[in-house]
Formats: C-alpha cells, structure tokens, sequence
C-alpha cells in the first residue's frame, strides 16, 4: 500500500430532512465530512494508507470525527487536538427547481488557528507518495495559508506527488484573494482539479473562442495551464448536466500529456445527496493515478465513483473499489445478486 497524507478540515454538517429548510426545521442529520477527509476515506477504501492531517477540538466531537475516520480505515496519527471549536455547516437538500443551499458556521474553529510550529512534517512526509489538499483548507485564515504553501514546498523536498483541487468557495474567500493565492501554489503541484471558470476566473486565462465544442474549449485551458506550469502532469474536472436537483447527468475529464481522456456520460436520477461529489471523482483520479490506470480506464472509474456518491447520504463515498468497477462496467439500476 502507498502512504498518502491529506490535510484539511474536517466538519459537522447538519442538514435538513428533503422538503424542509432550516428556518423551518426541527430535527437535523449529522454527518461529518470535509473535502480532504472525503478523499481520504474513499483512499483508505480503496486499499491505501492514508494518514489525515488536521485539528480538532478536545472534547466529544473530536472523539467522534477519530472514531468516524477510524472506521474507513484512515490513519488519526498526525489529528491533533486543541483549540474551541469543530467547524460547522448546514445544508438544505435541493428539490426540483430549487438548488441546494449551504450555509457555514465555521470561524475559529481549531484548524483555523492551527499554527506551523504544531505540525511536524517531515514526520508526515516520511515514506509518503502523495499529497492531497485544496483551496478551501487556504481559505479558512490567512495563517492557513502560510501553512499550506509550506506543506507544498516540504512535500517536494521529500519527492513527494502534490495533488492540488481549486475548490474555490467564494463564501470562504474573494476571487482576488483566491487568485493571489493559488498562483503560489501551482508550481509545486503534480495533480490538478480545476476547470474551465478556474482557468478564467483564478488564473487570468484569455477566453477561448465561443465557437468551440466543450471538449475543445476544456482542451485549450489545460494546454494552457500546463505551457504557464510545465509540472502539472494531470489535470481533471466534470462536465455537470443539471436538469433539476435531483436529476443531473456527469462526465468526467482526465488531461495528460497533451491529450483529453473523457468518460461516458452518465445520467444520475434520482439524486440522493450531491454533496461529496466532486471529492469522490478527486478520489477516483488519484487512485487510478497511484496505480498506473490507462486514462481510459482512470475517467471512467472516478466517475463512476462520483456517480454511485451521489446515491448515498452523506459527504463520503462509502464503496470499495470492486464495487464501482462492478457498476461502471454493468447496466444502470438491475438488481446484483
């Protein structure tokens, strides 16, 4: 098994029941989940060793994000414990027309205040292959992202793989500050998720002609993406489809040397719980990278992931590696017995 390490936040998300919005709620679900949590648990499921990265608080909410990480598998050697809070959000299931809403409560929480003195990486980097993070962890304090570019910089002292993911939330951080930000970053990534408003929007890309297909468009940001940073290897991203809440189609996007691999589209209804998904798919790539997968076979796979993560309750993909294989490779919705 190859060693991972991410690192990020990890939160309590408390969502509504379908149907009902949070001025109107009362009762909530609980689940825990966080971008870099999320891939780490698909990782481990997936047979790798993974170690994840973070702080939370010293009381029974940190207890219980230990016990939800340990439970896929995922490593809580380098989950420190301090500070006053765990992170929060509140999610509003979409329904039909209406789109799904988040709300966070997550200022001061004890990742936040993480400071670099805290964490010992080259104990973290030891024997480690790959590194995976992503711009929400940046955008919780400006000290997270001195903490960030730090971790970059250690793990290409080790020779370690860097996996970079935009994920750019404009409720955590501006445009400009995410800009600014990412651009020191990209020259220690390996492995890129970003699409095409990333490439625009955050990396100040001229447009590309209206008059292309999407496939070309997607091509021309990552060519030139990749002539700017010559050490991105790999770049991914979807194409979503949504026709309603709960009914969107995905296809998948895999870009290396030069080429654009894409999936099958496939055709998700009726979506149960979207959040997570696009962590699934970025679980997907890395593992089809850290085995060596064709292109072909990597796209297909990590959008099946994606797929199946939006028929689960829940911010983490909770199926093994057979099991995607199995549906990527079978007829959608006939019973497995």
């Amino acid at each position: 098994m190859k060693k991972v390490v991410t690192f990020g936040e990890i939160l309590l998300r408390l969502s509504t029941d379908m149907g009902e919005r949070v001025t109107q709620a009362r009762q909530i679900n609980m689940h825990y989940g966080g971008a870099e949590a999320n891939v780490s648990i698909s990782l481990a499921l997936f047979g790798h060793d993974v170690y994840f990265v973070s702080k939370v608080p010293e009381n029974v909410l940190g207890a219980a994000v230990e016990s939800h990480l340990k439970s896929y598998g995922v490593h809580t050697d380098f989950l420190l414990r301090g500070g006053d809070r765990l992170g929060t959000y509140y999610v509003e299931s979409g329904v039909g027309p209406r789109s799904a809403q988040v709300t966070y409560d997550r200022k001061y929480s004890s990742v936040s205040q993480l400071t670099l003195a805290e964490l010992n990486w080259d104990e973290i980097f030891k024997d480690a292959s790959l590194f995976h993070v992503t711009g929400i962890t940046a955008a919780l304090a400006p000290g997270m992202r001195e903490i960030v570019l730090y971790s970059l910089q250690k793990a290409k002292e080790y020779g370690v793989t860097v996996s970079f993911d935009f994920n750019y939330r404009a409720k955590l951080w501006s445009q400009q500050e995410a800009a600014e930000t990412i651009k020191t970053y990209l020259p220690y990534v390996d492995i890129c998720s970003c699409g095409e408003l990333d490439a625009i929007y955050l990396l100040g890309i001229a447009k590309a002609e209206e008059s292309l297909e999407p496939v070309e468009k997607l091509t021309y940001y990552y060519q030139k993406i990749t002539e700017q940073y010559p050490n991105i290897k790999y770049i991914s991203s979807t194409f979503r489809g949504v026709i309603s809440a709960s009914t969107n189609t995905l296809q998948g996007n895999f870009y290396r040397d030069g080429v654009l691999y894409q999936s099958k589209v496939f055709q998700i209804d009726h979506i149960v719980d979207r959040v997570g998904g696009g962590d699934a798919f970025a679980a997907g790539v890395l593992h089809g990278i850290l085995k060596g997968l064709a292109p072909e076979e990597l796209i297909g796979f990590a959008t099946a992931a994606s797929v199946l993560k939006h028929t689960v309750y829940g911010d983490c993909n909770i199926f093994s590696e057979d099991e995607i294989l199995s549906f990527a490779n079978s007829a959608p919705g006939r019973i497995v017995r």
